[in-house]
């Protein structure tokens, strides 16, 4: 069932032949995400006489609740317009088929790069205020008149564009609440070591349940692994994470290559907002203006400590320039 006005969306309308050729026939090569409700594809569409980079996401409605997601994801993209947010390009829906093309970030996920030595932590704070931010305007932007419980925060539906900018995408699980709500009852969908555990107590979903998710995002950006691992010991990262910050001990699952690289106030700074999504307790969580400013502040420590790392080495060269000019290059008299 289809709620609203279809008007704006006639525009949208993507030919299916036309989604079908960007994606090669929907290549298992091209696959960039595998969800509960069907793959993404990434593809080239050929849309005003140029050709764009797309994610398109081809919704499985065989469990009957197809028509639901796919619609809640279009409309709630026509409405969410944010940096950090993907932007919707168009959708098809024909001969079976239920697709939602969305601007499609050149690095592709967050998890694909969760132990990329090369993504710096400079790098990887950055992204984090940008998830941050995205999230701080889905649960409070009083311009839209009600609030989103995105439902699905992981390092997976973080996408990242050719200058790492975060891109928050997958919202077929969304929902919609007005301010003054407290809880959606609902039967909210499972994402093993993202889910926050207080959803069985309060008997539903929250804007504390995204932030518990993203709680969790934060440990494995800074550790450098997935949520849950198969085959370890360890096997979910968060009472991993919240054992050795409680202990003291954080430096042990940390990134290696990241360490070197840390300003300790920002370390620090970073690691309680982090810890502070994932309070057993709902209402002992931070909000997400909270968040972001704290994330904010780890970043502008980490800026201030790598411009004085960088003046110090300019006048350690400098100095031993000098010495090298006296010592080599001046005659003794």
């Amino acid at each position: 069932m289809v709620v609203g006005n279809l008007a704006p969306t006639i525009t949208l309308q993507i030919p299916l032949e036309d989604i079908v050729k960007a994606t090669d026939n929907f290549h298992d090569d091209n696959i960039i995400r595998h969800g509960g409700h069907g793959p993404t594809y990434k593809g080239r569409l050929l849309r005003s006489g140029n050709l764009i980079n797309i994610a398109a996401q081809r919704i499985d409605h065989k469990n009957g609740e197809g028509d639901v997601k796919f619609w809640t994801e279009i409309w709630r993209l026509l409405d969410l317009k944010h940096t950090n947010i993907v932007s919707i390009i168009g959708f098809c829906d024909a001969k079976d088929e239920k697709i939602i093309t969305t601007t499609f970030p050149e690095y592709g996920s967050l998890r694909l790069h969760l132990n990329n030595p090369k993504l710096t932590w400079m790098q990887r704070l950055r992204i984090c205020v940008g998830v941050a931010r995205a999230l701080s305007y889905l649960h409070y932007d009083e311009g839209r008149g009600y609030t989103v419980i995105h439902g699905a925060i992981t390092s997976n539906t973080i996408l990242l564009d050719k200058s790492l900018e975060a891109k928050l995408s997958c919202f077929h699980n969304s929902i919609k609440q007005c301010y003054e709500d407290q809880v959606h009852h609902c039967e909210p969908i499972s994402i093993p070591g993202y889910t926050d555990p207080a959803i069985k107590e309060i008997g539903g979903v929250t804007r504390k349940s995204d932030i518990y998710s993203f709680g969790v995002v934060l440990f494995e950006i800074l550790c450098g692994r997935e949520a849950c691992t198969e085959n370890e010991a360890n096997r979910f990262l968060a009472p991993l994470a919240k054992c050795h910050y409680e202990n003291k001990t954080l430096k042990d699952i940390i990134f290696p290559y990241l360490w070197i690289q840390m300003s300790p106030q920002s370390l620090l700074t970073y690691s309680e907002a982090a810890y502070s999504c994932l309070e057993k307790e709902p209402e002992d969580r931070a909000n997400m203006d909270y968040i972001v400013a704290e994330l904010e502040k780890a970043l502008k420590l980490q800026v201030r400590y790598e411009n004085l790392l960088n003046v110090f080495l300019m006048c350690f060269l400098f100095a031993v320039l000098l010495f090298c000019v006296h010592y080599f290059f001046i005659p003794i008299v």
